[in-house]
């Protein structure tokens, strides 16, 4: 029994990881159609919920990565952006941070700047306090 169960958790992070790589190339797309904001809501979107497996992590913060790197007007990028996006947006923010990359550090800290402004406290303390979306 505990066999199938692992066997049932390895055809789900393949799937999501599919997923992932799908959500990548409409990224890729948007970005080359110089969509940022649509870009970087694609990626937000569908962030796998719950998921343990650090591939999927992992290939999911490439994506998100791309497109928040390639965000030029951080306050044109929040007239666009729903309020729905903002916590996982936070935890994403975090995660940038934690590289120690220096360019990507920069842009995490911009945004985070304009999301604090725009968001408040509360979507700080929502995104560490998150135990459903695990980045």
């Amino acid at each position: 029994m505990a066999r199938q169960e692992g066997s049932v958790e390895v055809d789900n992070v393949e799937a999501i990881i599919v997923r992932i790589e799908h959500k990548s190339r409409k990224i890729e797309s948007l970005l080359k159609q110089f969509k940022p904001v649509e870009a970087l809501k694609t990626a937000l979107e569908g962030a796998p919920p719950k998921t343990k497996d650090e591939r999927c992590k992992s290939a999911n913060w490439i994506v998100v990565h791309r497109a928040m790197m390639a965000i030029k007007d951080v306050d044109g990028m929040f007239t666009a952006l729903d309020p729905e996006y903002y916590d996982i947006l936070m935890k994403y923010l975090y995660r940038g941070l934690a590289t120690g990359d220096r360019p990507t550090c920069d842009q995490c800290l911009r945004i985070h700047e304009k999301l604090t402004e725009r968001a408040g406290l509360g979507c700080i303390l929502r995104s560490l306090s998150d135990t459903v979306n695990t980045v």
